[in-house]
């Protein structure tokens, strides 16, 4: 083995903002070739005990050769997971769960991923796991039988997707000849047809040395997982490759449409045209177009189409163009009476801000907005893994990124204006929508950083709370600021008032236009967004450390001059009206909101915070002008602050918008809970879709309820693939395609559910076995080493959530907000071990009781 490094050389003519990123790019990244022809891409990478364990199959649905349609790289996904020679299926997961480690994979047009992401000191696991699932399964025939039904259920469930249906139809429309004309998952019927030596053959011709490609990122040593890589993927003998003729689509010579009638709420609508592949010179320039004139609320699109003419509640551009060719996509969702006119408006805007060159500033704006997507893929460990992924199969050469960016900083104006010429004409326009019926018409050195220190609190005399964390290991600074607020702070006539102020502090102040707003955030590469939960609300802006200044004014603008004018209001609220109205396209979110409302009746919490439609176009801008002023008062704000800054340049500055707020806080008068759950007993509705959703509800623990862990572990042990019930209902009896636990949990209360999506006809068997798991629970038969997997699990997972500036910010505003330590995750662990199947067992007699039980099934009228 000859180890290769990527290369360091300097990028010419470097932007300011891309010369961010050379940094990165003279990180060593190590790439060997095995003998055997499986290719090792490593990166060692010390800022948190974690590592990315990924081994990229360059086999997806496009090489499925005489046998397109039938989704044979998908189900051999799914089938990779249940046993090999040497372990049981069940296995796999458990032990990858054991060492604290999620699992998991994925398919697309030109890939097959399987990943593990774990605590590093156990890479050997993951790397032992993986070659031994991706080499050497069995694809038993019982549990093909089994994946196969399960398979079918997601194919239901597809179609189940309002928006899948739509990228389907656009696919299918857009390829005449190109294999991505052809579903992923597979045509239903082709699918089912699909006999396991047909699995089998596919599996032995394309899943061969040569094609894979083995990704490592994390706290790891180099020569050693190079070794363990070596002994488990190195040791199967080369084996020929066969070559997959991938036709290549005709030029399309006239305009395509189709529009298809559904039983939806919403019209969803896709302009798009066809663009070369991702090494055309093009490529660069065209993702520079999209970020132009449809990526932010200061784009081309967003202000034209949206803001100013009201015809849409969402529209966004993007150039998808991993292979040989692609599409160059406007997407959009508008009443159903406003589609045509929509579409003449987005194509007046393209045409009239295509004129003419594209602004210098547009340019900036756009380039900065990209610099940050690739500052943002690097957060994480799996992250830079799947970018070292993407750049040795889809594209051929891990320098891509720096040829990527160098080529971005040369377009000008004018390229924009040809690339434009070139691909958006009008005879290869393809316009695809759906909507209801009235609408029908060497060796790596490693990266040294250090994990972040404790947020330290400073409480200013106005009782305004601020929090710091700094951490230079990225270029990346987060405010996040957070207020009381979410259902127990809203009239019951104004639910859903709470997510539409927060959206509305990101609009309009009395300094500037929500289009100056979303223009002064974007230009720098910034994000500007609201949140909202069930117990708070808030805004948090992003940016790169040297538009600190900018960000501080900007949030103290938007929380201390929120403007609230009618026409960002009437935008906003349509806007969050037509999203309930999605929501109800979907089933399992429409089974979920109705468990939920059953469950909680009058309590607040009956409601998620967006809402429901009623009290959403109850509001006025007066409502929310009234709740910013009692709820944005010092005594109940925190700001947290994580990311690289100077704490001793950042906090005057920060304490300054602090001190301005209006004097105020402390806890709403108490409203009287409601006895839960406000309904018991067994309901059924129906939905006019392919599939059934079961759904059960107990009462559950509230944020400060000394069982709040137990219930943390028992959702962790009743979810995911190696969880018993998963086991017994999808892989066992191959009942459902999704099954497993979850929960609400508000400051006051909280419910604990079970739901899964099956077939009709099936749901009584679905739901005994949840009463079976329910029963095993109760009767302590959580044996040590599956409580130990999922604890594993847990602490792993909180380990990997916090990598992130914004996800740290968030976590210590809410403990704040609520009461909690602001470190509180440092005793996260401590307390999750600290549950013994005893504790479940006391969980599950005292809460998952019979007499307490909601139950609701969705289905159709028919089976």
């Amino acid at each position: 083995m000859r180890p290769r490094r990527s290369p360091t050389r300097k990028s010419a003519r470097a932007t300011p903002d891309t010369a961010l990123l050379e940094a990165f790019w003279r990180e060593p990244v190590q790439r060997v070739v095995l003998p055997n022809g499986v290719t090792v891409v490593l990166k060692p990478d010390a800022a948190a005990a974690l590592a990315s364990v990924q081994v990229w199959v360059r086999s997806g649905s496009v090489h499925e050769g005489t046998q397109l349609g039938a989704g044979l790289s998908h189900f051999l996904e799914h089938m990779l997971f249940k046993g090999t020679a040497r372990r049981a299926g069940r296995e796999i997961s458990a032990t990858i769960q054991a060492h604290g480690g999620y699992l998991n994979a994925y398919t697309t047009y030109d890939r097959t991923v399987y990943y593990v992401d774990l605590p590093s000191e156990h890479t050997a696991v993951a790397v032992d796991v993986l070659a031994d699932a991706v080499l050497h399964s069995t694809l038993p025939e019982d549990e093909v039988a089994k994946e196969r039904d399960v398979i079918l259920r997601e194919i239901a469930m597809t179609r189940d997707d309002p928006d899948n249906r739509l990228w389907d139809a656009l696919f299918a429309t857009a390829f005449r000849e190109h294999p991505y004309r052809h579903p992923i998952i597979g045509h239903r019927d082709v699918f089912a047809a699909v006999s396991r030596e047909e699995l089998l053959a596919y599996y032995r011709e394309r899943y061969v040395p040569e094609n894979l490609v083995v990704v490592v990122v994390g706290d790891v040593d180099a020569p050693a997982i190079l070794g363990e890589i070596g002994q488990h993927f190195g040791a199967v003998p080369r084996r020929r490759s066969v070559p997959v003729l991938v036709p290549a689509e005709p030029r399309q010579l006239a305009p395509r449409r189709e529009h298809r009638v559904e039983e939806v709420e919403v019209c969803r609508s896709i302009l798009a045209w066809p663009i070369p592949g991702l090494s055309h010179a093009d490529a660069p320039a065209l993702d520079l177009l999209a970020a132009v004139v449809g990526q932010g609320e200061s784009s081309l699109l967003w202000r034209e189409v949206r803001d100013r003419a009201g015809l849409v509640h969402q529209i966004d551009a993007g150039a998808w163009n991993p292979g040989s060719s692609g599409l160059f996509c406007v997407s959009y969702t508008c009443d159903p009476d406003k589609r045509a006119e929509a579409e003449v408006a987005i194509h007046r805007a393209l045409r009239g801000y295509l004129d003419r060159p594209v602004p210098a500033a547009d340019l900036r704006k756009a380039r900065r907005q990209l610099v940050v997507g690739e500052v943002n893929s690097r957060k994480t460990m799996s992250g830079q893994a799947s970018r070292l992924g993407a750049a040795e199969v889809v594209v051929g050469d891990l320098d891509h990124g720096r040829t990527y960016f160098g080529a971005l900083s040369r377009v000008t104006g004018r390229t924009l204006q040809a690339v434009a010429a070139r691909h958006l004409t009008d005879s290869s326009l393809i316009a695809v929508s759906t909507g209801p019926a009235a609408a029908g018409a060497g060796s790596a050195a490693v990266v040294r950083r250090a994990a972040p220190p404790d947020f330290t609190e400073t409480r200013l005399a106005n009782g305004a709370r601020l929090l710091l964390q700094p951490d230079p290991r990225l270029p990346n600074l987060h405010l996040r600021l957070l207020l009381p607020g979410g259902p127990l702070a809203e009239a019951p006539d104004r639910r859903g008032a709470s997510a539409l102020l927060s959206t509305l502090l990101t609009k309009d102040t009395r300094r500037r236009t929500a289009a100056e707003v979303a223009r002064a955030i974007e230009s720098v590469g910034g994000a500007l967004y609201p949140f909202c939960g069930n117990n708070s609300l808030g805004i948090a802006v992003e940016v790169l450390p040297n538009e600190a200044a900018l960000a501080v004014e900007l949030l103290a603008d938007a929380v201390l001059h929120p403007a609230f004018r009618e026409g960002a209001f009437q935008l906003e609220r349509d806007a969050q009206v037509a999203a309930l109205r999605q929501d109800d396209d979907d089933v399992v979110t429409w089974a979920r909101k109705r468990l939920r409302r059953r469950f909680f009746g009058a309590d607040p919490l009956g409601l998620d915070a967006s809402g429901d439609i009623p009290g959403v176009q109850a509001l006025t801008p007066a409502d929310l002008a009234a709740l910013h002023r009692r709820l944005a008062v010092a005594g109940n704000t925190v700001l947290a602050v994580a990311g690289d800054f100077d704490p001793a340049s950042l906090r005057r500055p920060l304490e300054r918008l602090l001190a301005r707020l209006p004097a105020g806080g402390g806890a709403d008068a108490a409203v009287a809970p409601v006895p839960l759950p406000a309904e018991r007993g067994a309901f059924v509705e129906f939905q006019p879709r392919e599939q059934a959703v079961v759904l059960r509800a107990y009462p559950g623990p509230a944020l400060h309820a000394v069982d709040f862990y137990t219930g943390e572990v028992l959702d962790e042990c009743l979810s995911g693939m190696a969880s018993r019930l998963f086991e017994r209902v999808r892989e066992d009896k191959g009942l459902a395609y999704f099954v497993r636990s979850a929960r609400v949990t508000g400051l006051r209360s909280g419910m604990f559910s079970f739901l899964a999506g099956t077939q009709p006809g099936k749901e009584t068997e679905v739901l005994a076995e949840i009463d079976a798991e329910i029963a095993r629970v109760a009767a302590g038969g959580v044996e040590p080493e599956e409580l130990a997997r999922c604890q594993a699990r847990l602490k792993a997972a909180r380990r990997q959530s916090l990598q992130t500036p914004s996800a740290r910010a968030l976590q210590a505003g809410l403990n704040a907000l609520q009461g909690f330590d602001l470190n509180d995750w440092r005793q996260y662990d401590a307390r999750v071990e600290g549950v013994s199947p005893a504790m479940l067992a006391a969980f599950a007699r005292e809460r998952l009781r019979p007499e307490l039980a909601l139950q609701l099934v969705v289905r159709p009228e028919t089976v």
